[in-house]
C-alpha cells in the first residue's frame, strides 16, 4: 500500500486547483445529455437509459481500445448540432468547476463534426468556445475569484488531426473528403487533411480570436506513423501553435520519438510503452535498451511533459493487468515531467479527482511530489495569454494550493520531485 495514502482525503484532492490537459470533448458528455440529445437530434442509441448505454457501450472494461473507441459514433454523431455543441463544452467546464478543475484544455477533431451543410470548421469551433466561454464567464463572477482571494477557471482549445479515416462511415467531411480525392492514394489523402485542418485552425484563430491553443494527432498509431504528418505540424509551428501528440499509447518508443523529433511535440500524450523494449519493430535499432535510456533521457532534459491517463489506459490495454504496473511508476523514478488526465470522462467514467486519487492510491507520490505534478499542468499547459499572464495565473494558483494544503494539513517533505 502506498505509505502516502492516508495523507490525502477526497476533499483535499477535490479542493486543490488542478488541470485537464487531455481532455477529449467528444468522449466526455454527461451520459444523460448524450441521451437527451439523441431524442432531439433523432440520432439511435442502443438504449435510451443510463443503465442500458453503460452496460452495452460505456463500461467498466473493455476487449480493447475499438471497443473503447466505439462509443464516439454515438457521441459524434449528436455534436454535429450548434446547440449540442454548445451545450457540450458548457456542461464540460462546470463538471470540470465543480471538481476543483482551474484549467482545462479540450480536444477535438473539428473534421469529424462538420456536417458539409450548416456546420463548417468556424462554426463548430466557435460554438464549443461559446459554451466554454460561458461557464468560465459564470463561475469568474463569483465573489472569491472577483476580489483575488481565488485564481480564476481558463481554458484552450486543441485541435486534433486524425491518424486514418476511410471513404465511409468515417464522418460526413471526411467521406466527401476521400471522395474528391480519388485518385490519390489514401495516405496522402489523410495527411492532405491533417493539412487543411492546420491552415484552417491558424486561420480560425487570427481571425475570430477563439483560443485554439494547440494541435493534436489522434487515432491508430500502426501503419500511420507521426512521421507522415509533418507538413501539417510544420505549419502550426510556424504560427506559434504550441503541439501536442497521441504517441506511444498502442505503439512502442519509435512513435514517441517521432513526434518529437519530426512533430515538434510539446507534449506527449499516454506514452504507456515509453520503457517497453519488445514493442521497438525498427532493425536498425541494435541496442534497443540504449535507444530506451537516451529517449527518456532527452524527454527528461527537454520537459516535454507526458498526459497520463491512468484509467482509460487500464481499460483498453489487455497487457496492463494492474494499475501498479503502470508506466507512471517509471516516469516518476525517471523524473519525467507528468500530468495527470482524463482522456475521456464519458468512456472511462471518471474524473480528474477520481485519476488523482488512483494515482495517490497505487504509486508512492509525496506531498512535494503531488505538488509538483498538479503545479507542472498549469506550467506546461498552452495557456492562452501572454507569458507574463500566465506565470501571474501560476503564482495564484500556487499560493491557492498551499492554503488548500495548510487547511489540511497537509505539509512537504523533503523528498524533492
Amino acid at each position: 500500500m502506498n505509505q502516502t495514502k492516508n495523507f490525502y482525503t477526497d476533499d483535499f484532492i477535490r479542493e486543490i486547483p488542478k488541470t485537464d490537459l487531455h481532455l477529449h470533448l467528444d468522449g466526455s458528455l454527461r451520459i444523460s445529455s448524450l441521451i437527451d440529445m439523441a431524442k432531439s437530434s433523432n440520432v439511435e442509441l442502443p438504449s435510451y437509459t443510463e443503465e442500458g448505454l453503460r452496460e452495452l457501450v460505456f463500461k467498466d472494461q473493455y476487449n480493447n481500445l475499438g471497443e473503447y473507441l466505439h462509443g464516439f459514433m454515438y457521441t459524434c454523431a449528436v455534436l454535429r448540432s450548434v446547440e449540442n455543441l454548445e451545450r457540450c463544452a458548457y456542461e464540460l467546464a462546470i463538471d470540470n468547476q465543480n471538481d476543483g478543475v482551474r484549467y482545462i484544455e479540450v480536444r477535438f477533431a473539428p473534421q469529424l463534426l462538420v456536417d458539409n451543410v450548416d456546420l463548417t470548421m468556424e462554426v463548430v469551433l466557435d460554438h464549443v468556445n461559446k459554451g466554454l466561454s460561458r461557464a468560465r464567464s459564470e463561475f469568474n463572477q463569483r465573489e472569491g475569484v472577483k476580489n483575488g482571494d481565488e485564481p480564476p477557471f481558463e481554458y484552450g482549445i486543441i485541435a486534433c488531426a486524425m491518424r486514418m479515416f476511410g471513404a465511409s462511415n468515417f464522418s460526413p467531411y471526411y467521406t466527401k473528403f476521400y471522395s474528391l480525392h480519388r485518385y490519390s492514394e489514401p495516405m496522402e489523402v489523410i495527411k492532405l487533411g491533417a493539412v487543411e485542418l492546420a491552415k484552417a485552425v491558424v486561420k480560425i484563430r487570427n481571425e475570430r480570436g477563439i483560443p485554439i491553443v494547440g494541435f493534436d494527432l489522434a487515432g491508430r498509431e500502426d501503419g500511420y506513423p507521426a512521421e507522415e504528418f509533418k507538413e501539417a505540424y510544420a505549419y502550426v509551428h510556424k504560427n506559434f501553435m504550441h503541439k501536442t501528440v497521441h504517441a506511444g499509447e498502442a505503439y512502442g518508443a519509435e512513435s514517441i520519438f517521432q513526434a518529437i523529433t519530426e512533430l515538434y511535440a510539446d507534449r506527449l500524450g499516454h506514452c504507456y510503452y515509453l520503457f517497453d523494449t519488445n514493442r521497438i519493430q525498427d532493425p536498425q535499432i541494435k541496442d534497443r535498451q540504449d535507444y530506451v535510456e537516451k529517449l527518456v533521457s532527452f524527454i527528461a532534459e527537454k520537459r516535454a511533459t507526458i498526459e497520463v491517463c491512468l484509467t482509460s489506459n487500464l481499460q483498453t490495454n489487455t497487457n496492463l493487468k494492474c494499475i501498479k504496473d503502470h508506466t507512471l511508476k517509471k516516469m516518476l523514478e525517471k523524473r519525467l515531467s507528468v500530468s495527470i488526465c482524463t482522456d475521456n470522462r464519458l468512456m472511462s467514467n471518471t474524473s480528474i479527482s477520481k485519476e488523482t486519487k488512483l494515482a495517490l492510491d497505487n504509486f508512492n507520490i509525496t506531498p512535494d511530489v503531488l505538488k509538483n505534478i498538479t503545479i507542472y499542468g498549469f506550467k506546461r499547459s498552452f495557456y492562452p495569454g501572454q507569458y507574463n499572464e500566465k506565470r501571474r495565473y501560476v503564482r495564484q494558483i500556487m499560493s491557492y494550493y498551499d492554503l488548500v494544503a495548510k487547511k489540511f494539513n497537509i505539509k512537504n517533505d523533503t523528498n524533492k520531485f
